[in-house]
């Protein structure tokens, strides 16, 4: 059996922490990005009747890339475009935050 040495099974573990914490930030900004630009129109929940229901099965099943083209790009002649208004980053956070709203 394998012995791990101590310094590198805290450089792991130190770095698992750091990326989980990384990731939880990107999930809290792309949440707030979602409320000030989005949940006016498509609500807190993706379900308001107004506009499209980001819960559906029509966008759920559209690819990332698809999803991000029609954030960046827009929807004449209710949803203006986002792309010069929000970083890729953004743009690509907003997109996973959509995923949770299935």
């Amino acid at each position: 059996m394998k012995k791990i040495s101590l310094p590198l099974l805290t450089l792991a573990t130190a770095l698992a922490v750091v990326l989980s914490i990384s990731s939880l930030a990107h999930a809290q900004d792309a949440q707030a990005t979602y409320k000030s630009k989005c949940a006016m129109c498509h609500g807190v929940d993706g379900k308001k009747i107004a506009a499209h229901d980001l819960s559906s099965a029509d966008v759920q099943k559209k690819s990332d890339a698809d999803l991000a083209a029609i954030i960046a790009e827009g929807m004449p002649p209710r949803m203006p475009e986002f792309g010069d208004k929000l970083k890729p980053e953004e743009i690509k956070g907003l997109v996973a935050y959509i995923r949770t709203l299935k």
